[in-house]
């Protein structure tokens, strides 16, 4: 079967993380043809809108570390930042349906979507500065524009786990439902917004986020010329060894 799963059901392009065994855990292949579906999404006169969601005990555990290191992004056009371009401009309404574990880019990317329904199941974390490296998704501008700097600042530096009901307060979950109701919920929204005239509904869009769209692309641009060069860091070697080897890493070293 295959990983990312795209199917396109009244006027709604649902793409599904398909990697049950690894959590949805996402690879490089993996980020381009998410990256390829929602490029089409948009080129789709038929999509109104699109759908993403995991499977029924993980959205994602973020990125595969052991592909991540073996195809580093290495620039532009590799497939994380295609995903990344993708996912920060999507023109048509985005919906996220969440169960399980959503970890790294899987939560940063729910910044990007406009409706975010979360099983009451849903654990969140952006361990990024615990992996020796720095936020990504334009996170380091959405998180505190949308929870406020104390609040972006807890997540984002101490990269802890947080449940549903933290995501929902602090504005990354529209609505926290029983678990087994998240994609229910999700779907039927979509649906709702499908049903909406949609170029109202994209220009509303579009003037929402439009107050903040540089200063968005300007943070992506940042964290993504930091993030290549903490990838190859010293404290980032310790940090993907550690969960490697499944120890503690060691920081004391560091200055």
């Amino acid at each position: 079967m295959s990983e990312i799963v795209v199917e396109k059901t009244e006027r709604v392009l649902r793409i599904q993380l398909n990697r049950p065994a690894k959590k949805n855990a996402l690879t490089a292949a993996m980020y381009r043809a998410f990256a390829d579906a929602l490029q089409s999404a948009e080129s789709d006169a038929d999509v109104r809108v699109v759908l993403v969601h995991g499977t029924p005990d993980a959205f994602t555990a973020g990125n595969d570390l052991q592909d991540f290191l073996a195809n580093p992004p290495r620039g532009p056009e590799s497939p994380v930042f295609a995903f990344l371009q993708a996912v920060t401009h999507v023109d048509k309404p985005l919906v996220a349906a969440v169960n399980g574990v959503a970890v790294g880019i899987g939560t940063t990317m729910l910044l990007h979507c406009d409706l975010v329904y979360a099983g009451q199941d849903a654990k969140f974390a952006m361990p990024f500065v615990n992996l020796g490296l720095c936020p990504e998704a334009a996170s380091s501008f959405l998180l505190p524009a949308l929870a406020g700097y104390q609040r972006a600042a807890e997540l984002l530096l101490l990269g802890e786990p947080f449940d549903a009901a933290k995501a929902h307060g602090v504005g990354i979950v529209t609505e926290v439902v029983p678990s087994h109701l998240a994609f229910e919920a999700a779907e039927q929204a979509a649906r709702k917004l499908a049903a909406k005239p949609p170029a109202s509904v994209r220009l509303t869009k579009r003037l929402l986020k439009a107050q903040t769209k540089a200063m968005m692309e300007a943070a992506l641009a940042e964290e993504l010329s930091h993030f290549g060069e903490r990838l190859v860091s010293a404290e980032a070697r310790e940090a993907f060894s550690a969960f490697l080897e499944k120890r503690k890493p060691d920081f004391t070293r560091f200055n």
